[in-house]
């Protein structure tokens, strides 16, 4: 899980099914994950896949996710995933304005 962040920042919600998964699709997933930390203003992920897939990415801002957005990498994977990878895939951009968490003690 990812560390809590100065509020307010900004999250990606990537909820997906897909129709069919390939070598490449492992491979573009590591290298957009490797790309993403590169930006400045990304902040850290949080992904789960058990049949419906959800990634949550985590920015500092809307410029930065934008230019995400646009990355050549990130360009080509959008269009395998449409050709060929997904079912069907929401992406939401949400602004989060506060946070808090639970950690058991032992």
């Amino acid at each position: 899980m990812t560390a809590k962040y100065e509020v307010p920042y900004y999250g990606v919600i990537f909820t997906s099914l897909l129709s069919e998964t390939d070598e490449e699709y492992a491979h573009y997933n590591q290298i957009l994950e490797d790309e993403a930390k590169k930006y400045p203003g990304f902040l850290g992920m949080d992904s789960a896949r058990t049949g419906l897939g959800i990634s949550v990415s985590y920015w500092k801002d809307t410029a930065t996710i934008q230019a995400w957005k646009k990355h050549t990498d990130h360009i080509y994977a959008q269009q395998k995933g449409i050709d060929k990878w997904y079912e069907r895939y929401i992406v939401r951009i949400v602004r989060i304005e506060r946070e808090y968490e639970f950690i058991r003690k032992s």
